[in-house]
């Protein structure tokens, strides 16, 4: 009975993982699952993948170089018609899309580009540029062009978090009255996010406003501030979380965000890859932008699972 029920779980975590068509298998690697935008691309491109007739292998690469080559080998090794891949760095990638291309698995790239063209057959990401641009000016317009404001920055190796605080600084540093007292790493992170907004508000309990390289580090500095009574710190993210949503809509620190279409973006990919697969072409260039939607209170109820309703 002990053994039957171990093979009962088994075959239960294996099918959160898998499913099985006649298609042939798309492997859908991201990063962890805990952040709900990875969530989002993961499900997004397994739901398309399987209306399309695909088996699906969904796994997490944690933003671990290794791990993500481990589990291209392993797409390599299961015949897999082809990659849909949120990397985990833009040069630690390039080796292991080398690897699928010459073993005849084509990739298809979301969210993150690589530091090579002519590697992998689509780089389909968000302009991140253009989305930070539209943050920006929501921030300073909420700041009345004026004050001491704070900046979380996503990790060094990842090319969205420098394009992101590039596209910040660019409308903000135009306001000589905005003033940037703390600009730290959060890595993406809530809990890092938390412990960083309450470090840089003992040393600085004047500040007005803060400005997030994504949503997750926005909730964890919203966190933070709560904790501490500020309520009164305005707070500006990136991505266009559910979570985020809810505190626009309630009256929370955030004010406004940025969408940048997840869903969507993973859709694409799959739509593309089975294009490809067909074809041999997906009949669109290799890197394509899509454009961000600012969230704030005007729009925020129609946001859903990184997707506006019209």
């Amino acid at each position: 009975m002990k053994l039957l029920k171990t093979s009962l779980i088994a075959l239960s975590l294996a099918a959160s993982t898998f499913s099985y068509a006649n298609n042939g298998l798309i492997a859908i690697i991201t990063p962890s699952h805990d952040n709900s935008f990875f969530k989002a691309e993961a499900e997004g491109a397994k739901q398309k993948a399987e209306e399309l007739g695909y088996t699906t292998l969904v796994a997490s690469h944690d933003d671990d170089g290794n791990k993500q080559d481990q589990l291209i080998s392993t797409a390599i090794a299961r015949k897999a018609k082809a990659i849909i891949l949120d990397n985990a760095g833009a040069d630690v990638t390039i080796g292991a899309v080398e690897k699928a291309k010459a073993a005849g698995v084509p990739t298809f790239l979301i969210d993150r580009e690589i530091n090579k063209t002519g590697v992998a057959i689509s780089q389909i990401v968000s302009n991140n540029y253009q989305g930070a641009q539209l943050s920006a000016t929501k921030f300073v317009e909420l700041m009345g062009e004026k004050g001491e404001y704070v900046e979380l920055l996503g990790p060094e190796f990842d090319t969205n978090a420098s394009v992101r605080s590039q596209g910040y600084h660019d409308i903000i540093d135009e306001y000589p009255e905005m003033k940037l007292v703390a600009q730290q790493v959060a890595n993406w992170s809530q809990t890092e996010g938390f412990n960083r907004m309450e470090s840089i508000l003992q040393v600085n309990p004047n500040i007005k406003g803060v400005i997030t390289g994504n949503d997750t580090m926005a909730l964890g500095a919203e966190a933070a501030l709560k904790t501490a009574g500020r309520h009164d710190v305005i707070v500006v993210g990136f991505d266009g979380t559910d979570y985020v949503r809810d505190s626009i809509l309630t009256g929370g620190n955030i004010k406004a965000t940025t969408l940048q279409p997840a869903w969507e973006q993973a859709q694409e990919a799959v739509i593309q890859a089975d294009q490809y697969i067909h074809t041999g072409s997906t009949g669109k260039e290799e890197k394509q932008l899509m454009d961000c939607i600012l969230i704030d209170s005007s729009n925020a109820k129609k946001l859903n699972k990184f997707a506006l309703s019209k």
